[in-house]
């Protein structure tokens, strides 16, 4: 068979064009956070993980600018070789002093992070044990260990008496390692770390958590999943992303210093991959510094959200509960689910259409999210028009 063929047969997207209603792919002209420009038209941004609004705060933008004077624009080779910056240093030692870690090792990206952590610490005759609605690096991750002959398996949604089935499925010789959204990024639930965390530990088993939706936007000062439950102690790996409340592009593990030592001399990912760029280092450094700053950002973020909730509750509109930044507002079909992405689209509010298999059939959804930057006239003309659109498709 020519592999090329099904790339031939795929239409749906052409398909969803020709209508008018394709919700992807549509290029930003200009990002002042809360705005943006799209085809020459201004339209309230409600679809961003930039949580703090802070892509364009001056500060990071400066900050990006002089490294690039300083260092150039990237560092042509891996951390492993010639690839290390004193920025890369100074930010893995803020980002576990801000995290109450022991050690942080960077990676490129978010999704390269997921790849070269679970893959390294799981080998041959190991579990990776994953929550069904983990985001796709997690998953990815868990296949390429699966690739390198460990075991994969699943537990039901945030269901710790699922989770503790599965773990007493495994043989007790076997190397065991959980890993779970903190916050998950669909519907913006958050992990209940404290039963994963018991369930963890009565059967031998280590832990990853994902913060790349949690960071910045929960725990004290914004620390994440770990620090909103107080358990910060007793939770083995954080990992997390640049490239949502720090402005800028990269991930990150934080955790006890052998591991990261051990991750920092055998991931993949990082002796063969290019490291961050000098701009995202200093760009993420001057988010952080932001952060710490001034954590009323992270109860502005907050209560925005919350504000919003209330809202579309009040309009009818069926929504995903959560104390997060997302917010999403489920429409049903995926077909209706175009249509009220386009009409809000037309009416200047821009969010994203999650449809299957990314959602549970007949639960396709419009993913709202929220920045502390955004404004009461910014929301309130959000709920606006999500009340005439769904009362245009009958959805309210």
């Amino acid at each position: 068979m020519d592999i090329f063929e099904r790339c031939y047969s795929f239409t749906r997207a052409d398909e969803v064009k020709a209508l008018g209603l394709y919700p992807y792919f549509h290029a930003i002209e200009e990002n002042e956070g809360p705005v943006v420009s799209i085809y020459g038209k201004k339209m309230i941004m409600a679809g961003s993980n930039n949580y703090l609004g802070l892509t364009a705060h001056p500060k990071v933008k400066e900050a990006a600018n002089k490294a690039i004077e300083k260092y150039g624009t990237g560092c042509s080779g891996s951390r492993y070789l010639t690839g290390t910056l004193d920025l890369h240093v100074e930010l893995e030692a803020r980002l576990a002093k801000f995290l109450e870690t022991e050690a942080v090792l960077l990676f490129s990206t978010g999704y390269q992070t997921a790849l070269g952590t679970i893959s390294t610490l799981v080998q041959k005759g190991d579990y990776v044990i994953s929550d069904k609605e983990n985001h796709a690096c997690i998953v990815n991750g868990a296949m390429l260990a699966k690739g390198a002959f460990a075991e994969f398996k699943r537990y039901k949604h945030n269901d710790m008496e699922d989770l503790e089935k599965v773990l007493a499925s495994i043989p007790e010789s076997a190397g065991k390692f959980i890993v779970s959204d903190g916050v998950f990024s669909v519907t913006g639930e958050i992990v209940n770390l404290p039963e994963l965390i018991r369930v963890a530990h009565k059967y031998g088993a280590r832990f990853l958590v994902d913060d790349a939706h949690s960071t910045g936007v929960i725990g004290v000062g914004g620390r994440g999943t770990a620090s909103h439950f107080g358990v910060i102690k007793d939770t083995d790996l954080i990992m997390g992303t640049f490239s949502k409340t720090f402005a800028s592009l990269g991930g990150f593990v934080a955790g006890p210093e052998r591991v990261i030592n051990y991750l920092k001399h055998t991931s993949p990912a990082i002796i063969f991959s290019a490291s961050p760029t000098p701009a995202s280092c200093a760009a993420t450094l001057a988010a952080l510094d932001i952060l710490e700053q001034e954590p009323e950002l992270v109860d502005k973020l907050i209560a925005n959200a919350d504000y919003m909730r209330k809202g579309f509750k009040q309009l009818g509109m069926n929504i995903i509960e959560s104390q997060t930044a997302i917010v999403p507002v489920i429409v049903g079909e995926t077909e209706k689910a175009f249509v009220f992405w386009r009409k809000l689209f037309d009416r200047g509010v821009f969010v994203n259409a999650f449809i299957p298999p990314g959602v549970p059939p007949n639960m396709s959804m419009m993913r709202t999210s929220y920045m502390a930057t955004h404004q009461k006239e910014h929301l309130d003309k959000i709920l606006e028009v999500f009340a005439e659109v769904g009362k245009e498709l009958g959805i309210i």
